[in-house]
C-alpha cells in the first residue's frame, strides 16, 4: 500500500468522524427519543400484561404431554388485544342510546364511537308531514383517528362509557385506558340549535407516541331529501366550509367534486335548501380533502365526505373543542352567533343562505329581510307578507318607474315626427341619415333616450335580489296561501307520471298556478309595453322575441317556489296599474306642446348627444368609403 492511499484512507476517516460527531442528536432529541421508547416499552408492557392475564385463565388438560387449551373467547381477546393494543378494553361492548332534548331538538347519542347518531327538529316537519330528522344512524358518521404502535385506531369501533349530567343537558363519553389514562368527550345541548363538543384526556401520552402533533377526524354524511321538489332542493345543497378568517366558499351544487385543501379551516356545513349539518371547530381544522357527490337513491341527495386534523398533543389536559349546528338556515338565527364577535372571529354561518351575489346581497340583508322579518311579528299569514312587501317596494320604486314612463310618453308623441323622417330617408342605404335625424329631434327637443332605460336599469338589482330571496326564505317553508300548500316549492294544479324527453328534466311534471298566472300577466304587460313604444308597429321581430320572453320564464319558473312567481305576478299586476294611473295623469297634448317650445329655442347638444352624433358621423364616414371601394 502506498504513501497516497494510506492518507486517503486517513482522510475519509476523519470524515467519517466528523460527520458523526457533527450529526449526533442533541440532548433535547436524545431525550425525546427516550420518551417515546419508554411510551413504547409501556404500552407493549400492557399488551404482554393483557396477554398473561388471558393465559392464566386459560384451561389445560388432565395429560402432562398435552399443551394447553385456551377457549373460543380467550382466544377473541388475544385477537382484540393484537387489533386495538391499548385501547383493547374498549374494542367490545353492547350499544347504548342516550338522548338530550330541549324545545328546539332532539339529540341522540351513541355510546360507540361517542357520536351524534340521530338530530331531530322539533319544530318542523318534512314535505309529508313526519318529523324532520336530518340524520340517523349510519347517515351521519365521523370520529377521531389514533395512530400508535403500528395501528390505526377510530373512535368509531370503540365502545365509550356514558354518565348523563344531573341537569339533562349535557353527556359525558369516557374511554378508560390502560396505566390510569383517559380520553373524554363531553356532549353538551346549548340554544339555537348548537351542540358543545368539549375533549378532556389524562395520560395519553402513555398510550400515543410522544411525538404526535395532530389528531385525524373524518366526517361523513348521506344528505337527506326534506322538501316536495327534489330537482329544486337538489340545485340548492352543497358543501360549504370557511376559510380561517377568511371567506366561505363551496363545492358545485350540480355536479361530483372534490377539493383538496392546504389552509386553515373555521367550519365544514353539510347544506340542504333549508336545513344544515355544521361542523364547527374551536380553533381551526388543518385543511384536508373534501367531496360531494349526487346520489341516485330517491331518499337522498348528496354524499359529503371530510377528511381533515387538529393540533393535537397527547400530554395535554385538554383537546380543542368543536360546535355542531345542527338546524334551519334562518338568516336572522345564522346571522346572531356574530353580533359582538370580532370581525375576524365571525362564523359567517348567514352565508349558508344564499342571497345572491355580493352586489345583490346587500339589498337582501339590509333591507328585504329586516321588513320581512318586522312583519312576520305581527302578520301570521305569509301571502299577505309577500303582497304587502311587493306594495312597499312599488311605492319605494314608483319615481323610477314615472320617470321611466315620461320618457316613453315624451318619445310616443314625438312619432308622427319621427315617421316623417323614415318617410323623408327610406331604406337601407339611407339608415345613417334616419338615424341622425331621428337624434336631431331628440336633441332639439331635449329628449335623453337613455333617460327611459335607465330608471329601469336602477330597478334590476332589486328584482334579482328577490329572485335569490324568495327560494331561500324558510319562513315560507309550508306556508299555504289560497291554493299554493308550500310557498316554498311549486304550486302544481296539473302533474303527470310519464317521463318526457326535455320536459321532464327542466320543466318537471306539472303545471305551476302561480308560474302560469305570472306568464299571462307578463304577456299582458309586454303589449302594453309595446304599444307605449315609438315605433314599435315597425319591429315585427322585435315583437316576437319580446313575447318569447314570457314564454321563456314560464319553463324557467315553473320548479321555483310559488312565492317567487306570486311576486313577480303581483308586481306586474301593480306595473300594469300604475302605467293605466300614469297615462290618466299625463296629458300628452300638453306634453306636445312642452316639445314643440323647446325645438323652437337655441339648444346646446348634450355631452352623450354630440359624442353619439360624432360616433355616427364616423360610421357614416366608413360606410361611404366602403361603397366607393365597391365600386
Amino acid at each position: 500500500m502506498d504513501k497516497n492511499t494510506i492518507i486517503g484512507f486517513i482522510l475519509i476517516g476523519l470524515i467519517l468522524f466528523g460527520y458523526t460527531w457533527y450529526s449526533r442528536p442533541s440532548e433535547d432529541q436524545v431525550a425525546a427519543m427516550k420518551q417515546y421508547n419508554d411510551s413504547i416499552a409501556q404500552i407493549e408492557k400492557a399488551e404482554l400484561s393483557a396477554l398473561d392475564e388471558i393465559s392464566d385463565t386459560a384451561t389445560t388438560l388432565p395429560a402432562t404431554d398435552t399443551l394447553p387449551v385456551i377457549d373460543k373467547d380467550s382466544l377473541q381477546k388475544i385477537e382484540t388485544l393484537k387489533a386495538y393494543g391499548a385501547f383493547a378494553s374498549a374494542a367490545v361492548g353492547e350499544e347504548e342510546m342516550i338522548t338530550l332534548k330541549n324545545d328546539l331538538a332532539t339529540i341522540t347519542f351513541s355510546n360507540k364511537g361517542a357520536r351524534i347518531y340521530k338530530a331531530v327538529l322539533n319544530e318542523y316537519k318534512t314535505y309529508d308531514s313526519l318529523p324532520l330528522t336530518l340524520f340517523n344512524g349510519e347517515e351521519n358518521d365521523y370520529g377521531f383517528i389514533f395512530k400508535t404502535s403500528g395501528r390505526i385506531i377510530n373512535t368509531s369501533d370503540l365502545y365509550f362509557k356514558p354518565t348523563v349530567s344531573p341537569d339533562g343537558n349535557s353527556v359525558s363519553m369516557r374511554l378508560d385506558l390502560p396505566q390510569g389514562a383517559y380520553f373524554e368527550m363531553i356532549y353538551t345541548l346549548l340554544p339555537k340549535y348548537m351542540v358543545k363538543l368539549d375533549i378532556k384526556q389524562k395520560g395519553m401520552d402513555r398510550i400515543l407516541p410522544t411525538n404526535t402533533a395532530s389528531l385525524d377526524i373524518y366526517w361523513n354524511q348521506k344528505l337527506r331529501r326534506q322538501e316536495k321538489g327534489r330537482m329544486f332542493e337538489e340545485r340548492n345543497s352543497a358543501l360549504y366550509y370557511k376559510y380561517f378568517a377568511s371567506d366561505v366558499d363551496r363545492l358545485s351544487e350540480s355536479k361530483n367534486e372534490n377539493e383538496n385543501i392546504n389552509v386553515g379551516i373555521k367550519w365544514f356545513g353539510y347544506k340542504n335548501q333549508f336545513f344544515s349539518s355544521v361542523f364547527i371547530a374551536d380553533n381551526k381544522f388543518n385543511g384536508g380533502s373534501i367531496s360531494s357527490n349526487i346520489e341516485s337513491e330517491p331518499n337522498y341527495l348528496k354524499d359529503f365526505a371530510t377528511e381533515t386534523s387538529i393540533d393535537y398533543s397527547p400530554a395535554a389536559a385538554t383537546v380543542p373543542g368543536f360546535q355542531f349546528y345542527l338546524g334551519p338556515n334562518l338568516f336572522p338565527l345564522l346571522k346572531s352567533f356574530d353580533k359582538k364577535v370580532d370581525k375576524k372571529e365571525q362564523l359567517d354561518l348567514d352565508q349558508l343562505v344564499p342571497l345572491g351575489y355580493k352586489f345583490f346581497r346587500w339589498i337582501n340583508t339590509w333591507f328585504i329581510i329586516p321588513i320581512f322579518t318586522f312583519l312576520g311579528k305581527f302578520i301570521s299569514n305569509y301571502g299577505v307578507i309577500i303582497l304587502l312587501l311587493t306594495i312597499i317596494i312599488k311605492v319605494i320604486l314608483a319615481p323610477l318607474t314615472f320617470k321611466s314612463y315620461m320618457s316613453s310618453a315624451r318619445m310616443r308623441v314625438l312619432r308622427p315626427q319621427i315617421e316623417e323622417i323614415n318617410a323623408k330617408y327610406p331604406g337601407q342605404d339611407k339608415a345613417m341619415e334616419r338615424q341622425r335625424a331621428t337624434m336631431e329631434l331628440y336633441n332639439r327637443a331635449g329628449i335623453n333616450p337613455m333617460s327611459g332605460c335607465l330608471p329601469m336599469l336602477l330597478q334590476m338589482p332589486i328584482l334579482l335580489a328577490m329572485f335569490a330571496f324568495f327560494p331561500s326564505s324558510i319562513e315560507l317553508r309550508q306556508q299555504s296561501f289560497l291554493w299554493a300548500k308550500d310557498l316554498s316549492s311549486y304550486d302544481a294544479i296539473f302533474t303527470w307520471n310519464t317521463y318526457i324527453p326535455i320536459i321532464t328534466p327542466y320543466f318537471g311534471n306539472h303545471i305551476s298556478l302561480f308560474c302560469l298566472l305570472m306568464t299571462i300577466t307578463n304577456i299582458i304587460y309586454t303589449k302594453i309595453n309595446m304599444d307605449n313604444q315609438p315605433g314599435g308597429q315597425q319591429m315585427p321581430g322585435m315583437k316576437i322575441m319580446m313575447y318569447m320572453m314570457p314564454l321563456m320564464f314560464l319553463f324557467i319558473f315553473n320548479n321555483y317556489a310559488s312565492g317567487l312567481s306570486y311576486y313577480y305576478f303581483i308586481s306586474l299586476l301593480i306595473t300594469i296599474i300604475q302605467t293605466y294611473a300614469f297615462r290618466k295623469c299625463i296629458n300628452e297634448e300638453k306634453v306636445l306642446a312642452k316639445l314643440k317650445e323647446n325645438q323652437k329655442k337655441p339648444r346646446k347638444k348634450s355631452g352623450f348627444m354630440a359624442r353619439l352624433e360624432e360616433a355616427q358621423k364616423r360610421q357614416e364616414a366608413a360606410m361611404k368609403q366602403r361603397n366607393k371601394g365597391r365600386r
